[in-house]
């Protein structure tokens, strides 16, 4: 995470589980080689069954987070209806693909981990900085840290993974790559998504500083 340019750093994901949804981040936003913010927030709330995670230029995935949010409460006032996960991906990943076509000094780059629940279940969907669309059934993994992400997952992931297990494992994900990735790193949180909708699980910083 950056404030004006991706440098490709942060490490965010999102796990498939069969009662729900576990998306977790690192806490830590760079410009360059700088540490720039130790308590970044790179998981929002969309609305009360829907989050994202965030990845990219700040000002970008701030904004277009803030426009998805407001987007979806008209879309409700106007339908008397929830917008299914699969529209809000829709929407946002317009939005994205908007964005990186516009004219401008600083490259306006976003990628998004989507998930959230409706009447049809669990859903994940992977928005990448062009704007397409992935759908996930099982996980996927975003930013520098993602090398180190995926080989635990890779190891440890199953079909039949709960929530409660999806918590330890996405602990030992971030984990992996807060220990490798220098741009990763000062803590981690993570985000359930189960019947009871969007709740936020683990908040914890990483202490680096050493005590002489």
């Amino acid at each position: 995470m950056v404030d004006k340019e991706l440098k490709t750093g942060t490490t965010t994901l999102a796990l498939q589980c069969k009662d729900g949804i576990v998306l977790a981040a690192d806490k830590r936003a760079t410009s360059g080689y700088l540490i720039s913010h130790k308590k970044f927030e790179k998981i929002l709330n969309i609305t009360e069954n829907i989050a994202v995670t965030v990845a990219g230029t700040v000002s970008d995935v701030q904004l277009l987070a803030k426009y998805i949010r407001a987007e979806l409460k008209l879309k409700l006032i106007r339908t008397d209806r929830e917008s299914t996960v699969k529209e809000a991906a829709n929407l946002l990943s317009m939005m994205v693909y908007n964005n990186i076509r516009k004219l401008s000094l600083i490259p306006g780059i976003s990628h998004f981990l989507i998930g959230g629940k409706d009447e049809e279940g669990f859903h994940i969907y992977d928005l990448a900085p062009d704007g397409s669309i992935v759908v996930v059934d099982d996980y996927t993994t975003s930013g520098s840290g993602s090398v180190m992400v995926y080989g635990v997952l890779e190891t440890l992931y199953h079909k039949k993974v709960s929530v409660e297990e999806g918590i330890k494992l996405a602990v030992k994900s971030i984990n992996a790559a807060v220990q490798r990735d220098v741009a990763s790193g000062d803590g981690i949180d993570i985000v359930t998504i189960t019947k009871d909708g969007v709740k936020k699980v683990l908040s914890k910083e990483i202490v680096t500083k050493i005590e002489v």
